[in-house]
């Protein structure tokens, strides 16, 4: 039975977690580096960003979890060591510090970075707060995940616990990002572990098919980020028999990865730079998945709904053209719009016209703090779901003196 829990990653089994700041930022308020152990070697597998300019540390993990195994992280918020000369020198230098410490090989480190692009990152005050990093690992999830945030305004992390094998598994998550999201892949920075044994092949083949349907489908801005990475690592701590095929214990397994996933995309944006609503665009009755897909998240990245959901405005002509655009396959004479909340539904489009509807109940439910946007094709039985957030002044704001 998949349940939710507490504990973040510290949750599964033999992890331990700790966040401090050690001075990358000159807010000495903000944490700024995380560090995540295991006790005992993981299988390990990653995603990263398809941006061609890559973080440094992205260069580095792709190193040293090419065998398929890690048993730490560590994590530096204030710079993204991107573009930088000297980044591989550095993201090596901060693998083998945790070396130096924990006793963990560099080579079994998984490295990354967030903040300003093209800005130096020196090593010192990363060695000079390992002690005190190393010092404080525990069940402090909490405090890696807040760590790890930049613009974010609340620190994301979420557990859960299931069954394969006959055995208690848990599953646990921190993340951060809140501008910069539009991936082709995964998103932003996000670590998961888990207590359960499963082989790097099939660890590997889980997130790459999860991402799909979960972080694919999540954008604040419609920008790539040159950092994305998610990475997950597997301890085999809750004794299940090894998962290293299909079966019923490999499909438990994907479900708690995949409510991992899709409630950290909630979360990312609902927190989204600027953002007052989380905004999910729920296709269904698609011809296939992908032109599902290619509609939800057309949706989700036009900055004209985007602006509309900001301004309370059922402007559902919006969401046609959107839908218009997507390059999926679909009788705009069929489709039918519904804006849905806590305040209840109102149609406002049916056969790819509009239908007479309250202004009045329409502004109600696309005040609430969550809105859904409901598309029903009518040309087959595919679906998917995609989920944003409202486009406000504060977005630009935000950005406009990022770097300064």
């Amino acid at each position: 039975m998949l349940k939710e829990i507490s504990g973040g990653v510290c949750a599964p089994k033999g992890f331990k977690a700790s966040g401090i700041h050690c001075g990358i930022r000159k807010n000495k308020v903000k944490k700024d580096l995380a560090l995540i152990v295991s006790d005992v070697r993981c299988a390990a597998a990653c995603v990263y960003t398809t941006n061609l300019v890559k973080g440094a540390p992205i260069l580095v993990t792709r190193k040293n979890v090419a065998d398929g195994y890690a048993q730490a992280v560590i994590v530096n918020s204030g710079n993204a060591n991107t573009c930088n000369a000297d980044g591989v020198e550095i993201a090596e230098k901060m693998c083998a510090l945790v070396e130096e410490h924990t006793g963990i090989a560099a080579q079994d480190v998984v490295v990354a970075s967030t903040g300003v692009i093209g800005q130096p990152l020196s090593i010192a005050p990363i060695a000079d707060g390992m002690a005190q990093l190393v010092g404080e690992l525990g069940d402090h999830s909490s405090a890696a995940a807040e760590a790890i945030m930049t613009t974010d305004t609340v620190k994301k992390e979420i557990a859960f616990s299931f069954t394969a094998g006959g055995r208690e598994c848990r599953m646990g998550a921190i993340c951060k990002g809140v501008g910069m999201i539009c991936p082709n892949m995964a998103t932003m920075l996000m670590f998961i572990t888990t207590d359960a044994a499963v082989s790097p092949e099939m660890l590997q083949r889980a997130i790459s098919e999860d991402v799909k349907d979960s972080l694919n489908m999540l954008s604040v801005d419609r920008d790539t980020s040159t950092n994305d990475t998610l990475c997950i690592l597997a301890n085999g701590l809750a004794g299940n028999a090894c998962i290293t095929q299909d079966g019923e214990d490999f499909r438990q397994f994907c479900a708690a990865l995949h409510a991992v996933t899709t409630a950290m995309c909630r979360k990312l944006a609902a927190d989204g730079e600027g953002a007052t609503k989380l905004i999910e665009c729920r296709v269904h009755g698609a011809k296939t998945k992908g032109d599902a897909r290619l509609a939800a998240k057309s949706v989700i990245n036009s900055n004209l709904v985007k602006a509309a959901m900001f301004g309370a405005d059922a402007n559902w002509g919006r969401v046609l053209c959107a839908l218009g655009y997507a390059g999926a396959d679909l009788d705009v004479d069929k489709i039918g719009v519904r804006f849905v909340s806590r305040a209840g539904e109102v149609l406002v489009c049916s056969g790819g016209r509009g239908v007479p509807f309250s202004e009045e109940l329409a502004k109600e439910v696309l005040s609430e703090h969550e809105v859904v946007i409901d598309v029903a094709l009518g040309d087959g039985a595919q679906e998917a779901t995609a989920w944003g957030c409202d486009l406000t002044y504060d977005y630009v704001k935000i950005n406009g003196d990022y770097r300064t």
